[in-house]
């Protein structure tokens, strides 16, 4: 069945044995933060239950990923989870899966094929029309707190092929079209850095040698919020002066916050979505009926109850 849940949290996984085969995991790559946390959420749930999972990672290689499907199929596997490293090639995973009878479930990167999942198919998420729009309108009524009526910012962009990337940039024109930043919005430049935190120290960096006048950054994720707050205080930069955004609150990213440097994350719960992602996938393997769309919200971080989520993610 096609529903949408939009639950406050997922309950903890039931309490089931262990199945023969277990169930595989193909992560788009270990080496990410809020990653890690959502990988993390997978295996402690499964310990709990007393399940048998395997973790694979893709290493950001969409052929390795998909070879890493097929190896779970034919290994036997009761059940798969992805997390997709290109979401507009997830259909060549839903049909390997669907052909062998094996339930499959994505976490945290919508598939572009979400509308027309098999039965025994679902997608765990938070739900991207939400991440960074909460955090920008947030970041446009501390602009105009601060007497600004216009502002000019800088715009970094996760990976372009990836859903969440494109629905997060596309939420800041969403809120100024829609009237809800009450300052207009100039941007100077916007530009990919993949997630990275690296490659948006090093792109930042490329920005401020133009001596452009700027604001703010909107970044699509912490890791690069984090870069480029690291880019202006290498140039001396007055964090005060500046108002910086991301998504996700992570430990580094809350770090940064208390630091007085980052001002402005959405927390998105990698643990429970990676719970709920095996609690489906366990469902599912049973022949059970399970959502194929949940979605756990986003929640708006600052300094004002930045000490709610220090213990999360």
């Amino acid at each position: 069945m096609k529903k949408t849940l939009i639950a406050a949290g997922l309950a903890a996984l039931m309490t089931t044995t262990a199945m023969a085969e277990g169930i595989g995991v193909s992560m788009a790559k270990f080496d990410d933060n809020f990653l890690t946390v959502l990988r993390n959420g997978i295996q402690a749930q499964a310990d709990a239950a007393g399940l048998s999972v395997q973790i694979e990672d893709a290493q950001d290689d969409v052929a390795k990923q998909l070879d890493q499907i097929n190896n779970f199929i034919a290994s036997g596997v009761d059940a798969i989870i992805v997390n997709p490293v290109d979401t507009s090639a997830t259909q060549a995973m839903s049909d390997a899966a669907a052909a062998a009878g094996v339930p499959l479930v994505y976490v945290n990167r919508q598939p572009i094929n979400v509308d027309t999942l098999p039965d025994n198919q679902a997608f765990v998420a938070s739900n991207e029309a939400e991440s960074s729009r909460q955090g920008f309108i947030e970041q446009c009524n501390q602009w105009k707190a601060a007497g600004k009526a216009e502002v000019s910012v800088y715009v970094l962009q996760g990976q372009l092929s990836n859903q969440a990337a494109v629905q997060r940039t596309q939420n800041y024109t969403d809120v100024i079209n829609e009237g809800l930043c009450p300052v207009k919005v100039n941007v100077i430049d916007m530009q990919t850095a993949n997630w990275s935190r690296d490659e948006a120290q090093n792109l930042m960096t490329n920005w401020l040698s133009t001596g452009t006048a700027f604001d703010g950054v909107l970044a699509n994720n912490d890791e690069m919020a984090l870069g480029a707050i690291q880019a202006m205080k290498a140039a001396g930069i007055d964090m005060g002066s500046v108002i910086v955004s991301g998504v996700d609150a992570t430990q580094d990213a809350l770090a940064s916050m208390q630091a007085g440097e980052l001002d402005i994350t959405v927390f998105q719960n990698a643990a429970a979505q990676g719970g709920g992602a095996l609690d489906a996938a366990v469902k599912l393997s049973k022949g059970e009926a399970v959502d194929q769309k949940v979605y756990i919200p986003f929640e708006l971080v600052t300094p004002a109850n930045i000490d709610n989520y220090l213990s999360k993610n």
